[in-house]
């Protein structure tokens, strides 16, 4: 946190500005000594408080004992905390497109050998994010009309968002907005951000309420699933006209439209993952599929779950008279198996 701060003054910085950011109130050395990592004496710690004020990082308002991060102790904070995260997330990037590339590779063959295995057509969804926490974000000027929004959450997925303003906006103004929503929002799980938070941020932000709220639209949007972003890799669509009953050629037609459209079979998807909780197997028969092309066919379906709130759907689609035990076991071992691929340990 800047060259001429050693790691001691760099921790009470930082544990007055984030106790400050909590409290809004002037912060004492009692209070920082109760800091568990700074092992020093209050003595110690009104010393350096005396140099931090004396290098203009902390203010002491009116003849109150405690003091308040001034600009530049704000600047220097945001500066470090955007390197550590700015750092972060290329690490994230680089790791995300190496298991993104391992998981596509996997979830294909999967199919594949799902198909092969048990005679009849597969699908999987490339697994979503869902029940996550925010874990931060950043507010960057693109140019003079312009912000864009970097929104992380817990599970590491992350969010841009342009944000037009019809004005210019400072670094001092931009430095409090990052605090504003830093503060108010970071670990909070996204479901729960409700109209009575959106409303005291947007108040708080004050003629900057617009910028906040477009910022949490981006956040809203992490848990939209949309349907562009969600990727199903199929196989064994011609193992069909193995059956005499999907074999009659409209039916054939309709249902090898439906795995190269893939429309149909986001909808079971959307469907299981609406369900409330269901983490097991589920056998659609018929009409209960949410499309009338494949009232004919019965399909097996079971979520696998990577962690942090990562989940998928694998589904077997055949004729009603489908072996259903045999399914069902298949689905059950590789529910297991994905789980060891995709373990976060390794």
């Amino acid at each position: 946190m800047g060259e001429e701060l050693d790691a001691r003054k760099k921790k009470i910085l930082k544990a007055i500005i984030k106790t400050y950011m909590e409290t809004g109130e002037p912060v004492g050395s009692r209070t920082i000594s109760k800091y568990a990592d700074l092992n020093v004496s209050s003595a110690t710690i009104r010393n350096e408080m005396s140099d931090l004020t004396e290098m203009g990082y902390i203010l002491q308002p009116h003849t109150s004992a405690g003091r308040i991060p001034s600009d530049k102790g704000y600047r220097l904070y945001v500066d470090e905390l955007m390197r550590e995260k700015e750092a972060e997330i290329a690490e994230l990037r680089d790791l995300v497109i190496e298991k993104t590339d391992k998981m596509d590779k996997v979830l294909k063959q999967v199919a594949k050998d799902l198909a092969s295995d048990t005679n009849y057509a597969t699908m999987i969804s490339v697994p979503q994010y869902s029940g996550s926490r925010i874990k931060f974000i950043q507010l960057s000027r693109a140019n003079e009309n312009q912000l864009v929004a970097v929104v992380m959450n817990d599970s590491n997925a992350i969010r841009n968002q342009v944000i037009r303003i019809d004005e210019g906006m400072d670094d001092q103004t931009l430095l409090k907005l990052n605090l504003l929503l830093n503060t108010n929002l970071n670990g909070v799980p996204i479901q729960d951000i409700n109209l009575g938070m959106i409303a005291r941020l947007k108040e708080q932000a004050g003629i900057h309420s617009g910028v906040v709220a477009k910022v949490l639209d981006a956040v809203a949007a992490m848990i939209h699933v949309d349907e562009d972003d969600m990727e199903i890799y199929t196989s064994g669509a011609t193992n069909i006209f193995k059956y005499p009953e999907l074999a009659d050629k409209s039916r054939a037609s309709e249902l090898i439209s439906a795995f190269e459209e893939k429309q149909q079979l986001m909808d079971i998807v959307k469907d299981r993952m609406a369900g409330d909780g269901n983490t097991g197997i589920q056998v659609y028969i018929g009409e209960e599929l949410p499309n009338a092309s494949m009232k004919d066919c019965s399909v097996v379906t079971a979520t696998y779950e990577l962690g942090a709130g990562l989940h998928g759907t694998i589904g077997i689609i055949g004729p009603k008279r489908m072996d259903y035990e045999n399914v069902v076991e298949s689905l059950k071992k590789l529910k297991t198996e994905l789980d060891k691929v995709f373990d976060t340990k390794t």
